[in-house]
């Protein structure tokens, strides 16, 4: 089906070998394409998805934060309102990585693979998404809740392999924002103690009784 090389085949086009991506990745994008040409009952959920995911982990974010005022938990709400914090850093750091690194797109490199949304041209390694998606996941599973944490790995997952299957990063860009999110995440925990020993500071101020319920 595919022949890997310095050219190869994907439905009947010839794809240049000598690309970006390295042999191993670009591999399994060309099997993970093939995967989306044959399933276009999955074309529109995976698109969508695979643009507009973030909002999704917004709205995790948030009921984490709903979900650690509830209860109380001064520690679990510093840790979630770390995680959103930590999104934002990591997606910062990957910025001058991307450009450092300057990642063709996979359709920049291959003769007509299948893409399914419009087509970016700023770097593909890593992944803006998969680092965003990382970083909050981890935060959440640090965070304590375990259902929400778990869903939010379980939902990152998805949206790196959504962002392969709709044609625009290649696997390792994907597995690097992971990875990347998630160290950013652990490695700043003790900020999210500085932020929990600051909310208890506030816990009887106007702010702090928004985010941390106080008897």
């Amino acid at each position: 089906m595919y022949e890997m090389g310095t050219r190869a085949f994907a439905g009947g086009h010839v794809i240049d070998g000598s690309g970006h991506g390295g042999l191993s990745s670009r591999h399994d994008f060309l099997v993970i394409n093939h995967f989306a040409r044959s399933t276009p009952w999955l074309h529109t959920a995976a698109a969508v998805y695979g643009v507009y995911g973030p909002v999704l982990f917004a709205a995790l974010l948030l009921w984490g934060v709903w979900a650690a005022r509830h209860t109380g938990d001064v520690r679990r709400m510093a840790r979630t309102l770390w995680a959103g914090i930590a999104a934002v850093i990591a997606v910062g750091i990957n910025q001058p990585l991307g450009h450092a690194v300057a990642e063709p797109r996979p359709f920049q490199v291959l003769a007509h693979p299948l893409v399914l949304v419009a087509r970016s041209h700023d770097y593909s390694f890593p992944s803006d998404h998969a680092v965003m998606a990382g970083a909050v996941a981890a935060g959440l599973l640090l965070a304590g809740g375990r259902a929400l944490g778990g869903f939010a790995a379980i939902a990152a997952f998805a949206l790196a392999f959504a962002r392969v299957y709709i044609g625009v990063h290649w696997p390792v860009d994907v597995v690097a924002g992971l990875v990347l999110g998630a160290v950013v995440a652990v490695a700043g925990l003790p900020l999210a103690a500085l932020l929990e020993r600051l909310l208890r500071a506030l816990a009887n101020t106007r702010l702090g009784g928004m985010l941390v319920r106080t008897a």
